[in-house]
């Protein structure tokens, strides 16, 4: 037997759940809609019109995604590092520190930038 087949099987069984899901959901849920209903909702206010060229996003949308990647990159490398530190000996060592003195460059821009403050 081909060892990706469970593998398989398993990804068209959580497929067809899904489906599934969204199918009996679709069918058996509620189906009233009023004007409450289908009017956009923007934190419980009337929602404001938005500038005709689309308005421009704000740095600091740009600087706290950069952030989830930046730190999400580190922990995703880091992890398996963490795991198996001493299989990796000092190739590990020096690979990881080489890793995170690059990551710092990215984390230093940002700070700089002011992606830290909050107000």
């Amino acid at each position: 037997m081909n060892p990706y087949v469970p593998i398989v099987v398993m990804i068209c069984v959580a497929a067809a759940m899904a489906v599934a899901g969204l199918i009996i959901s679709s069918l058996t849920g509620p189906k009233r809609y009023n004007s409450a209903k289908v009017d956009q909702y923007e934190s419980g206010l009337q929602p404001t019109p938005g500038a005709t060229g689309g308005g421009r996003v704000p740095i600091k949308y740009y600087l706290v995604a950069m952030t989830f990647i930046v730190f999400d990159i580190e922990v995703v490398f880091l992890y398996p590092w963490a795991v198996a530190h001493d299989a990796l000996g000092w190739f590990g060592l020096i690979a990881t520190m080489t890793f995170l003195a690059l990551i710092t460059i990215p984390f230093v821009y940002e700070w700089r930038r002011g992606g830290f403050e909050w107000d």
